[in-house]
C-alpha cells in the first residue's frame, strides 16, 4: 500500500515538474516549475486524505488553490507588470491538481497522458496559434462541415439493416461517408498549410490522399498548356496514383481489419513498382513549370451524400451480382465501379466480407480490379486532357502497375 503511495506521488512530482518547467521556461508570472510540482502533489495528497476524511477535502483544496490563483492574478494586476494575458496557467494548475488527484486515486495511466498533454499543449501555443492563422475561411467552413457530418447527422442515423440482400443501414453507410471525408479532409488541411512549399513529391502524395482524380485533371491541364510543365505532371499523377493503394489500405484497415493479411502482400508488390516507377520518373524528366493546385473543400454536405448514395448503390449491386451471377460477375462489377470511384466498390466489398458473404481471396482481388480500372481510367483523362506525349508517359506508368496487378490476381494464391 505504502509503495502504490509513493509511486503515485512520485509520478505526481514527475509531471508537475515536467509542466512547470514548461512554464517556468515561458517566464509566466503567475505559477514557475516549482508551484506547478507543488500543486500537483497537493491534488494527490487532497486525493490521499479523501479516503478517510471525506471528498470535501478535495473541495477544499480546490477552493483553496483557487482562491490562491485569484489572489496571485490580483497581486500582479496590483504591481508594476502587465497582466497575464489569458487564463491559461490558471486552468493548467486546476488541470494538474486533478491530475494528481488521478494518480491517488488508482488511474494511472489516464492521468500521466492527461499530464503530457497539458505540457505538449503549453509548448506548443505558438504553432497552434500559427496553424490557426494559416487556416482560410474555406479551411475552417471545412472542418465544421466535418463535424456536421461526423457529430450531428451520423448518431441520429438508424443503426438498423433495411432492404434486399440486408446490407443497406443508414448508419453504416454514413459512417463510411466520414471515414472517406475524414481522410481526404486530413490530407486537405495539410495541403492548405504546406502547398505553397510542398513541392512536387509532398503535392502528389497528397492530392492522392485528397483525390487523385482531380490532382489527374489539375496536372494534366497544366502540362497542355506548358511544355515544360510535363515531366513534373507526369511524375505527380504517377505518385497521387500510387499513394491511392496507401488509400486503400487505411480503409480496409479501419473497416475490415481481418482482410488486411491477405490484402497488403499484393498490393504492396504494385506500389513498390509504382513507387519506383515515380523514382525513375522523378529523376529522368524535367522537373518544373507547374503550381499547386487548388484542391475544393471535400467536406461539402452535397458531395458527402452523393457519396453516400453511391456507396449505398454500389454495396447493393454488389451483393446482388456476387448472389446471383457469382465471383466472376463480381470481378466485372469491381471494374466497371472502380472506373470512377475505387472507394465506394472498397468498402462495399469490405462490408460484404465483414458479412461473410466473400472470403479474402475474392474480396482483394475485387478491389485490386477496381483499383487497376481507375488508372486506366485515370490514363485516358490524361491523355484527353494533356496531350499524347504526357498520355505516352503516364500509359506506360499505369500500364507497369496494370500489367503487375492483373498476373497477381490471376496467379496470386
Amino acid at each position: 500500500m505504502d509503495t502504490d503511495i509513493f509511486k503515485a506521488l512520485g509520478i505526481a512530482l514527475t509531471l508537475g515538474l515536467l509542466v512547470g518547467l514548461q512554464r517556468e521556461w515561458d517566464k509566466h508570472p503567475l505559477a514557475g516549475i516549482r508551484t506547478f510540482t507543488l500543486i500537483t502533489l497537493l491534488g494527490a495528497v487532497s486525493a490521499l486524505l479523501a479516503r478517510d476524511y471525506g471528498g470535501w477535502i478535495i473541495a477544499a483544496a480546490v477552493v483553496g488553490l483557487a482562491g490562491l490563483l485569484i489572489m496571485g492574478n490580483w497581486m500582479h494586476e496590483s504591481g508594476d507588470g502587465d497582466a497575464p494575458s489569458g487564463q491559461t496557467t490558471e486552468t493548467a494548475a486546476l488541470v494538474m491538481f486533478f491530475v494528481g488527484a488521478m494518480l491517488m486515486s488508482g488511474y494511472t495511466i489516464p492521468a500521466v497522458v492527461l499530464g503530457g498533454a497539458t505540457a505538449v499543449l503549453l509548448h506548443l501555443k505558438d504553432r497552434m496559434e500559427a496553424f490557426v492563422g494559416a487556416l482560410s475561411v474555406t479551411d475552417v467552413r471545412a472542418i465544421f462541415q466535418f463535424v456536421l457530418i461526423a457529430m450531428v447527422i451520423l448518431p441520429v442515423l438508424p443503426n438498423q439493416t433495411f432492404g434486399p440482400y440486408a446490407v443497406l443501414n443508414p448508419f453504416k453507410i454514413w459512417l463510411m461517408v466520414v471515414l472517406i471525408v475524414g481522410i481526404s479532409l486530413c490530407a486537405y488541411v495539410a495541403y492548405r498549410i504546406v502547398s505553397v512549399r510542398a513541392g512536387s513529391i509532398l503535392g502528389g502524395i497528397l492530392g492522392g490522399m485528397i483525390s487523385s482524380t482531380a490532382t489527374t485533371v489539375s496536372y494534366a491541364r497544366q502540362s497542355a498548356d506548358n511544355e515544360k510543365a510535363l515531366g513534373t505532371a507526369s511524375f505527380v499523377i504517377v505518385v497521387a496514383s500510387t499513394v491511392v493503394l496507401v488509400r486503400v489500405a487505411i480503409e480496409i484497415a479501419a473497416v475490415a481489419r481481418g482482410l488486411l493479411g491477405s490484402l497488403v502482400p499484393p498490393f504492396a508488390i504494385v506500389f513498390v513498382l509504382m513507387a519506383a516507377i515515380s523514382a525513375w520518373l522523378y529523376y529522368r524528366l524535367q522537373q518544373g513549370g507547374t503550381h499547386a493546385p487548388e484542391h475544393s473543400n471535400p467536406s461539402q454536405l452535397k458531395p458527402a451524400i452523393v457519396f453516400g448514395g453511391l456507396y449505398a448503390l454500389v454495396l447493393l449491386l454488389v451483393a446482388f451480382v456476387e448472389d446471383q451471377f457469382g465471383d466472376s460477375a463480381l470481378y466485372v462489377a469491381a471494374f466497371i465501379s472502380g472506373l470512377t470511384d475505387v472507394d465506394a466498390l472498397t468498402l462495399s466489398v469490405a462490408e460484404l466480407h465483414n458479412q461473410g458473404r466473400v472470403n479474402d481471396s475474392i474480396a482483394w482481388r475485387a478491389i485490386m480490379i477496381a483499383t487497376l480500372s481507375n488508372l486506366l481510367f485515370k490514363a485516358g483523362v490524361a491523355g484527353a486532357l494533356g496531350g499524347r506525349r504526357l498520355f505516352g508517359i503516364v500509359a506506360a506508368s499505369f500500364g507497369s502497375a496494370i500489367g503487375a496487378g492483373t498476373l497477381l490476381v490471376i496467379f496470386w494464391p
